[in-house]
């Protein structure tokens, strides 16, 4: 199993950028899907993107496609978010997660949590 510590929030400007960073410690990174997570305040948690840490097939929510990016560095077992041209809707807590993922296309972000096992602690990220 893994396990996994985010870093790199903070606040910012609208239209600023940020890069979180999510390292997962344990056995077997390169056997799941790894994921950004965020939850608002007083919302329900959603899935931002996503990445096959094998295969490297990367997923977006419609609200985040063309500003944020995900990418990894499988030699530091780490996964990234940036956030480019950053609005205050992107305010929240970010959360990595680790699962089979799957449901990219068959819900909405918000369904996506059901596919992940592992979660992080969170990182806040304010706009």
């Amino acid at each position: 199993h893994v396990q996994l510590v985010e870093s790199g929030g903070g606040s910012v400007q609208a239209g600023g950028s940020l890069n979180l960073s999510c390292v997962a410690t344990g056995y077997g990174y390169s056997r799941y899907c790894m994921a950004w997570f965020r939850q608002g305040p007083g919302e329900e948690r959603e899935g931002a993107a996503g990445i096959y840490t094998g295969g490297g097939s990367t997923y977006y929510a419609d609200s985040v496609k063309g500003r944020f990016t995900i990418s990894q560095d499988k030699a530091k077992n780490t996964v990234y978010l940036q956030m480019d041209n950053l609005k205050p809707e992107d305010t929240g807590i970010y959360y990595c997660a680790a699962g089979s993922g799957g449901s990219w296309y068959t819900t909405s972000s918000r369904g996506w949590a059901k596919d992940f096992t592992t979660w992080g602690q969170g990182t806040q990220v304010t706009v």
